[in-house]
C-alpha cells in the first residue's frame, strides 16, 4: 500500500513549511528505525518530500534507500529509489545520470509486471527528454505512459503525463494536437482537485497561445495561473509563470513590466533550485537590461545563464547522453529480440507438437487404411451437413421474416374480409326487402333499397379491391428476388411494413403494445431499389426494435413506455431511413459484432443471427450503407443510407 501512495504523491509537493515539519518528523523516526524495509520505506519518503526544494539533501536519502534495498533484495525498494534518485537528478541538472536511473527503474519496473509503476517511470522519462529538446523521443514514452494511464481513473500523475505530451506537441510547433491534450488533462483535473494542476496546466495552455500570437488569450491563462499558485501558496510552477509573463511583456516592448516578473521568476527558480527555469530567465534578464542600456546587469545574468547552459547541456553531458540512448536503444533491441526468440521458440515447439501430432495420425491412417474410404464419406457428408444446416439457418430467417409478416397480413386482411361479408349479408337482406316492394307495387321505395345495395356493392368492391393488394404484396414478399431494381415510394414501402411488423407482432403477443411514430420526407419521390429485398430489411429491423422495447417492458416498471419511431429525410444524394427504439440499447463490447452471421442475442430457439448479416449484406449491395447508434440502457437507431440513383 505505501509504494501505490507513493506512486501518486511521487510528482507533487506541498508548501515549504508543511514539508520541514514533515521532514523533521521522518528524520526522528528514522533515527529509531533498523537496516530494514521499513527504514528503506522512511528514506524514500524523506526523499520525495525534499526532491523539489532540495534535491541534493534528497538524492541522498533516495541513494541510500537503494543501498539498503539491494543489500535487502527488496525488488520494491529498489524500483522507487531508482525513480526518486532519476527526479532528483534531473532537478540538479544532471541529465544522463537522472535518465540512467529512470531507465534501470523502468527495467525493473516491467520485471516486476508493475504496470502502474512502469508508467510513472515513461513519465519521468519523457519529461528528462523533453527538457532535454528531445521532443519524439519524449512522445514516444509519454504516450507510452498515457496508453497506461487511461486504464485508471482519472489521477495526477495520469493528468501530469497528459500535460506534457501537449508540451511536447507545442515545442514540436503542433499547437492543434498540444491544445487537444492540454484540454484533455484540463477536464480530468476537475476531478482531482491539486495545487500544482491546478496552475500548471493554465501555464502551459498559455505557452501555445503565446506561440501561435494570441497573446492576450496567453497573459489571462498565465494570470491565472498565477492567482491560483499564490492562492495556494504553491511555488514550484510559480517561477515559470512569471517567466513566461515576462517574456510576452518583452514581445510587447512593455520591458519596465517584463524585468519585473523576470526578476520574481528569477528568486523563485533559485529558491526552488530549477535550473532550467534560471537558465532562460537568465537570459531573459540579459537581453531585457542589453535593451535597457544596462551593459552591467546585462553581462551579470548573461554570465548566469551560459554557466547554468553548461552545467546543463555540456559538451560531456552531451556524450554521456549519446552512450545512454544508445544503450537504451541496444537494451530495447535486445528486448525485442529476446521475444522474438521467444516467440520462435514457441512456434518452433508447436510445429514439433504438429509434427509429431500428424506423425501419429499418419501412422493410424497407414494402419487402419480399410477405413479410410469411410472415413473420407464420413467427412464430406458432415461438410455437406454443414453446407444444408447454414441453408436451412438462412431459410428459416427469410421464413421467420415471411411468418411475422403473413400474422400482419392475416390481421390487416382481416378488416376487408370482414367489410366484404358484412355488406354481403346487408344486400342479401336488401333483396329480399326489394323483392317484396316489388311485389306490392311500392317502385319508389324499391328504388331506394336499389341505391343502397348498389352503395354496398360498390363498398364490397373497394375492400375486396384492398384484400386483392394485401395478398398480392404478400405473394411479392415471399417470392425470390429478382434483383431488378424498380421506382418505388419509399416512404409507403416504410410505412407498409411498419404496420405489418406491429400487427404480426400483435397477433402472436396480444399484450404487446407499444407507440409508433412516424416523420417521412414527402420530397424524397420515388427511388429505385428492389423493393423485395429492401422490404425485408425495414421488416427486420423494426421487428427487432419492437422485441428491444417489449424486452424492457418485461423488465421496467409501469412507468416505462415502449416507443418505436420511423424516419425518412433526403440528405444530398442519399435517402436515409433511420428506425428508432427506446429499449435497453446495445453493450458497447458487441457492438462490432452485431452484423456478423450467426451472432445473435435473442435466447435459444427464437433468432438465427442472420437477420442483421442478411440486412447488411442487401444495403451493401444496393451500394448503401446500414450503420447504428447507441446508449447502453437508453435505446438504438440503425440507419439505412441509400444511394438516390
Amino acid at each position: 500500500m505505501f509504494f501505490k501512495i507513493l506512486i501518486l504523491v511521487a510528482v507533487f509537493n506541498l508548501n515549504a513549511g508543511a514539508q520541514k515539519h514533515t521532514a523533521d518528523s521522518l528524520i526522528q523516526l528514522l533515527e529509531k528505525t533498523l537496516p530494514d524495509s521499513n527504514r528503506v520505506k522512511l528514506q524514500l519518503q524523506l526523499a520525495n518530500e525534499l526532491y523539489f526544494y532540495k534535491p541534493a539533501v534528497s538524492l541522498q536519502y533516495s541513494t541510500a534507500a537503494l543501498q539498503l534495498s539491494r543489500q535487502l533484495k527488496y525488488t520494491k525498494g529498489i524500483a522507487f529509489s531508482l525513480s526518486l534518485s532519476g527526479e532528483a537528478l534531473r532537478l540538479t541538472g544532471d541529465y544522463p545520470a537522472a535518465l540512467k536511473m529512470q531507465f534501470e527503474a523502468l527495467e525493473v519496473r516491467q520485471q516486476m509486471k508493475d504496470t502502474l509503476g512502469e508508467a510513472g517511470s515513461l513519465g519521468f522519462i519523457g519529461v528528462a527528454l523533453m527538457e532535454l529538446q528531445e521532443y519524439r523521443k519524449a512522445l514516444h514514452y509519454l504516450l507510452r505512459a498515457n496508453a497506461i494511464w487511461q486504464t485508471q481513473p482519472s489521477n495526477p500523475p495520469g493528468i501530469f503525463a497528459l500535460t506534457n505530451t501537449g508540451r511536447s506537441y507545442d515545442f514540436l510547433k503542433m499547437p492543434d494536437s498540444a491544445l487537444y491534450y492540454l484540454r484533455l488533462a484540463q477536464e480530468k483535473s476537475k476531478k482531482v482537485k491539486h495545487p500544482q494542476l491546478e496552475s500548471f496546466i493554465p501555464t502551459c495552455i498559455g505557452i501555445v497561445y503565446a506561440g501561435i500570437g494570441k497573446k492576450d488569450s496567453a497573459l489571462q491563462y498565465f494570470y491565472l495561473a498565477l492567482m491560483k499558485s499564490t492562492h495556494s501558496n504553491e511555488s514550484i510552477n510559480r517561477g515559470r509563470i512569471q517567466q513566461k509573463i515576462a517574456e510576452v511583456h518583452e514581445s510587447l516592448y512593455r520591458y519596465d513590466s517584463s524585468i519585473y516578473y523576470a526578476r520574481r521568476a528569477f528568486a523563485d527558480a533559485e529558491r526552488t533550485s530549477q535550473k532550467l527555469v534560471l537558465l532562460e530567465t537568465g537570459g531573459l534578464l540579459a537581453r531585457l537590461y542589453r535593451a535597457m542600456g544596462k551593459p552591467d546587469s546585462a553581462f551579470f545574468y548573461a554570465d548566469i545563464s551560459a554557466a547554468m547552459k553548461d552545467s546543463l547541456y555540456g559538451m560531456e553531458k552531451f556524450k554521456q547522453l549519446q552512450l545512454l540512448m544508445l544503450e537504451e536503444q541496444q537494451r530495447e533491441q535486445q528486448t525485442v529480440k529476446a521475444q522474438e526468440q521467444f516467440r520462435n521458440r514457441v512456434k518452433y515447439s508447436l510445429l514439433l507438437s504438429a509434427t509429431g501430432i500428424l506423425l501419429l495420425f499418419s501412422f493410424i491412417l497407414l494402419r487402419n487404411n480399410r477405413q479410410k474410404q469411410k472415413a473420407k464419406v464420413k467427412i464430406e457428408n458432415a461438410y455437406s451437413g454443414l453446407k444444408a444446416a447454414q441453408q436451412q439457418l438462412i431459410q428459416s430467417e427469410k421464413m421467420a421474416s415471411l411468418g411475422e409478416l403473413t400474422a400482419g397480413i392475416a390481421h390487416e386482411i382481416q378488416n376487408p374480409l370482414n367489410f366484404v361479408n358484412n355488406f354481403s349479408d346487408v344486400n342479401k337482406e336488401l333483396i329480399d326487402e326489394l323483392k317484396g316492394e316489388l311485389a306490392t307495387g311500392n317502385t319508389q321505395q324499391a328504388n331506394e333499397i336499389a341505391d343502397e345495395i348498389k352503395a354496398n356493392a360498390e363498398k364490397i368492391i373497394h375492400h375486396g379491391k384492398r384484400a386483392d393488394a394485401i395478398v398480392k404484396g404478400m405473394l411479392q414478399h415471399s417470392r425470390s428476388s429478382s434483383g431488378t431494381k424498380e421506382p418505388t415510394d419509399i416512404n409507403a414501402l416504410t410505412e407498409e411494413y411498419l404496420r405489418l411488423a406491429y400487427h404480426g407482432l400483435r397477433a402472436k403477443n396480444k399484450s404487446f403494445n407499444a407507440t409508433m411514430k412516424t416523420d417521412f420526407d414527402e420530397t424524397i419521390g420515388r427511388i429505385k431499389i428492389v423493393p423485395q429485398d429492401i422490404g425485408r430489411v425495414i421488416l427486420n429491423l423494426i421487428n427487432n426494435a419492437f422485441y428491444a422495447v417489449d424486452e424492457k417492458k418485461k423488465q421496467k416498471s409501469e412507468e416505462y413506455e415502449p416507443a418505436v419511431s420511423v424516419s425518412t429525410r433526403k440528405s444530398g444524394d442519399k435517402v436515409e431511413v433511420r428506425i428508432k427504439d427506446n429499449g435497453n440499447g446495445i453493450p458497447l463490447k458487441i457492438i462490432d459484432k452485431i452484423f456478423h452471421p450467426f451472432f445473435t442475442t435473442k435466447p435459444t430457439g427464437q433468432g438465427t443471427g442472420l437477420g442483421l448479416s442478411l440486412s447488411y449484406d442487401i444495403i451493401k449491395a444496393h451500394g448503401g450503407e446500414l450503420k447504428v447508434e447507441t446508449k447502453e440502457g437508453e435505446g438504438s437507431e440503425f440507419i439505412i443510407q441509400l444511394p438516390i440513383s
